[in-house]
């Protein structure tokens, strides 16, 4: 009886996991998609590689200044060397192209077509599916707005109207919030991106994070000094201004990314 008990239990265990191996495998693979992104050569039909001198004689200023690049010291195999990364890594095999004399023709172009830039950039892609993004998916915007693919700096070279190096990619765009102002946030003199995720985020106006946190990260709840109950906020009592709402929507902060008449971040 006792051996026939032992071996019900041994078939019931092996069953059980034969169960967990298949549910398992069916987690994996409802996880997976089909269109996911690898890393492959870009193609054209019927076009092959010819490599970055052929590219000189019409693209002489990019070509130039190309080595100097971030994207030069990424090592991709898609010139049949290993180590070499060129021009028809992001814009494809290049010899229909130049045999129909140049121009928009038998070319990728990452400036309107992200899909170059984002079989790479796996993470970027995968925020621009966020609630809330830059519309670039959509193509209302390209990367090369923001980013300069071919030169020392991926950022736009200087130049811009901002106030800090950092904010210079989203100036021509936000004129209202990198203005300049007599009482601006430390906190964009460390960027937009401070507070902001430029691809996209789950939170409203792509902040990168939820509202109060955003604000506490900095400026953080403390109990006060001798007061039970009493929290303070940047040497005031603040206890009742939270229950109203956020730094902002309370009403008491509202111009957060700088001020000309007060500065604690008022109109």
């Amino acid at each position: 009886m006792r051996l026939s008990k032992l071996k019900n239990l041994r078939r019931l265990a092996v069953f059980a996991l034969a169960l967990a191996a298949v549910t398992l495998g069916v987690l994996v693979d409802s996880c997976s998609t089909a269109d996911r992104t690898i890393d492959a050569a870009l193609v054209i039909p019927g076009a092959h590689e010819v490599g970055n001198k052929a590219c000189l004689d019409c693209h002489a200023p990019f070509v130039q200044r190309f080595p100097s690049s971030p994207h030069a010291r990424v090592h991709l195999a898609s010139l049949g060397k290993e180590g070499d990364t060129g021009c028809e890594s992001c814009h494809g095999p290049a010899s229909k192209h130049i045999a129909a004399g140049g121009g928009a023709k038998f070319i990728i172009n990452p400036g309107t077509d992200p899909a170059a830039c984002l079989q790479c950039h796996l993470e970027t892609r995968s925020q621009f599916q966020s609630p809330h993004h830059h519309p670039v998916l959509e193509g209302r915007m390209n990367c090369v707005q923001c980013h300069d693919p071919h030169g020392s700096d991926i950022f736009k070279p200087a130049g811009g109207l901002a106030m800090s190096r950092l904010n210079e990619s989203c100036a021509p765009c936000h004129r209202k919030q990198t203005r300049p102002v007599v009482f601006d946030h430390p906190a964009m003199r460390e960027g937009c991106t401070t507070c902001h995720n430029p691809h996209g985020s789950l939170n409203r106006k792509m902040l990168t994070q939820s509202d109060p946190n955003l604000c506490l990260r900095c400026h953080a709840e403390v109990p006060a000094p001798g007061l039970s109950g009493q929290i303070y906020i940047g040497n005031s009592i603040h206890t009742g201004f939270l229950q109203m709402g956020t730094c902002w929507t309370a009403g008491c902060h509202t111009a957060v990314h700088g001020s000309s008449v007060d500065r604690r971040m008022r109109y």
